[in-house]
Order: C-alpha cells, then structure tokens, then sequence
C-alpha cells in the first residue's frame, strides 16, 4: 500500500546491531547500537524537513541483513537493560508509539487515555509509554485474552470492539471520568462514537487504519476534538524514545523469536503477523548470538 516501492529492496526497519571495525563518530567497536528506521526528519515536529525514506523500501536499504551500513547520526546507543531481542523490537513501533503519545496525544500524568487494537507493536508501546508516564490506560480487543494481558501490563481495563455496546461499557469503567486521548492505529466505524466518552478539547491521534476509514462526526466538532494524523517520528524524537525506556527500564513485549533466518522462519512469521496470531513484536535471529543485559 506505500507508493513507490521497488522490487529487490532489502526488507526490514527494525534492527539492533553491533559495531563493527575501529571508531564510528560517538561509538566503538563491539557497542550496542540501534538505527532510527527513518531517514530526512531531524526535528520539526509538524512533519519531516525533507524527502522521508522508512529503511527497507528502496532507495534506503533495510534490516534483515547480517550488515548495513547508515549515517552514524542515526545511531543511539541500545539501552543497557535489553535483551538483543528485546532491543530488535524497538525502533519502528516504539517510535510510532512516542509520538502518538506524547508530541500529538499531549498525554501527561492523570489523563485518561484509550489505545485501540492492544497486542499490536504499536499499540502495546503506547500503553507502556502511556502508563509510565502516569496516565489512566484503557484498551480495546476482540480478544479477551488480550485484554486480560493489558491490564496485566498496568491498563485500567478493556472493552470488545465487537461489542455495540462498547463504549456504554467502557463508559462504565470510567465512572465520572473522561478520555483525554484516543491513541487509534484501527481506524472504521468506531472512528465518530470515540466523542461519547472524550473530554472537550481532546484529541484522537490515528497512525493507522487497519478496521477501515475512520468517519469525521459533527459530535467531534461540537466537542473541539483534534483528529491528528502521526506516522513514525524524527530523528529527535527517536533519540527521546530511546532515552525514555532507559529512564522507565521499560521492555518490549516480544511475542515470539526465530533463532535462524530462512525462507522458511521468515514466511511463518509473516503469516503469524497476517493472522493476527501475536501479541507483541516478532523477532528474527540473524547470527544467533545471545546477549546478557546489564542488571
């Protein structure tokens, strides 16, 4: 669905990787590094300074390779405390996930916020952003287990999206609270009721639309609520996103490993991302190599 896109690209945005040779700007060889998977946006927060290249669609070559070679200011030193599989899940998704949050969600400490579509890569980032910042975080799912796994993960609790009565539920939940933010990757026709449970002046910041286009409701007019498109994130905000899961020691939900890259391991783990199947990140191996996080 992206225009443009070239056949014999090298695939893959995400990737946690190890120097290799002598120095390399802020960097030795043997350190830990993780690659901002975008490249022309350094800092504006309306959008990107320039042409906007996601690795991995020709011409920026991507991550699933054993080496790739970027612009040392695009790398950030990987936070002590991850796994290397934890570390591979981080980029993309988490960058989505800060700056749906935080530069276009405002979410602070005490706002209620819900986050559509929990089990995602995306989604769950947001919730750990969410309530480690302090928020009060709701969540929808047609999955029950998924729900439960949420509020596991600290969210308040979830409702069935499935469910016409959704919402009065979720209503429900809140008592005489209201959402501040509607953190949406899902998109479709709950896109217009997200109002009856919103504050005035708040916002629905969409980076997807998985369930369909989201319909504009004069009820969000009459509300003052700001729709916000996101999509991925800058060079800064990646840096932010970065130093915020080492403050917050926060670790990405991988749903499962392959321990070798094949055909074979990389068709199952598209098919598994195509059914819906996981909650969390994907991880592929390229070396094999273990790695021990510092305590």
């Amino acid at each position: 669905m992206y225009p443009g896109i070239k056949h014999g690209s090298v695939v893959g945005s995400d990737a946690v990787g190890t120097v290799q040779g002598g120095k390399l700007g802020a960097f030795k060889h043997g350190d830990r590094v993780l690659i901002n998977p975008g490249v022309g946006w350094e800092s504006d927060e309306r959008g990107p300074e320039s042409r906007y290249i996601i690795l991995g669609l020709l011409p920026a070559i991507g991550t699933l390779t054993d080496a790739v070679a970027v612009n040392t200011d695009e790398l950030v030193a990987c936070p002590g405390h991850l796994t290397t599989e934890e570390a591979a899940a981080l980029p993309l998704a988490g960058l989505t996930a800060y700056r749906a949050v935080f530069t276009k969600g405002l979410v602070k400490a005490g706002d209620h916020v819900l986050i559509t579509g929990i089990g995602g890569g995306v989604a769950l980032f947001a919730l750990q952003f969410a309530v480690a910042a302090g928020a009060h975080v709701y969540v929808t799912s047609s999955s029950p287990k998924k729900i439960e796994q949420a509020v596991k993960m600290g969210a308040k609790g979830g409702v069935n999206y499935k469910d016409k009565n959704c919402l009065n539920d979720l209503k429900t939940m809140l008592g005489s609270a209201q959402i501040s933010a509607v953190i949406d990757g899902a998109g479709g026709p709950l896109g217009d009721k997200y109002s009856r449970v919103m504050r005035v002046g708040g916002s629905i910041v969409t980076y997807g639309q998985t369930a369909g286009p989201s319909p504009f409701s004069m009820g969000t007019v009459l509300k003052n609520i700001d729709v916000k498109g996101s999509t991925m994130g800058s060079r800064a905000e990646f840096q932010k996103m970065v130093a915020f899961v080492d403050a917050k020691k926060l670790r990405p939900v991988v749903s499962r490993v392959w321990e070798q890259l094949t055909a074979e391991s990389l068709e199952e783990a598209i098919e598994t991302m195509s059914n819906g199947d996981q909650f969390g990140k994907l991880v592929i191996k390229i070396d094999g190599r273990p790695h021990s996080p510092k305590l």
